[in-house]
């Protein structure tokens, strides 16, 4: 069993910066592949950043591509959202995840982070 707690959300203007945090206890942090999820009013969750095991492969969804960056400290056992250039469409609850083989379908969700972007 994993649990993930997020924090780090926020009221933000658009163009500013913020970095969530997503704290991890449980189980040993370096055997999960880790992700990042944001769901907006009225649509589905979607994939926004996932992170290797060693946190040396990331990828990203195309619309969050060069503005955010995921990273983790195994040492720490955290997982890292740094959004910078925010936009209005950022908007969501953000949500950490986990899983032991594929970020696809994780089997660990956090509670959700709060992230509000005004124009």
């Amino acid at each position: 069993q994993v649990q993930l707690v997020e924090s780090g959300g926020g009221l933000v203007q658009a163009g500013d910066s913020l970095r969530l945090s997503c704290a991890a206890s449980g189980r040993t942090f370096s055997d999960y592949v880790l992700g990042w999820f944001r769901q907006a009013p009225g649509k589905e969750r979607e994939f926004v950043a996932r992170i290797s095991y060693s946190g040396r492969s990331t990828d990203y969804a195309h619309s969050v591509k060069g503005r955010f960056t995921i990273s983790r400290d195994n040492a720490k056992n955290t997982l890292y959202l740094q959004m910078n250039s925010l936009k209005p469409e950022d908007t969501a609850v953000y949500y950490c995840a986990a899983d032991r083989s594929t970020i696809a379908t994780p089997q660990y969700w956090g509670q959700g982070t709060q992230v509000t972007v005004s124009s």
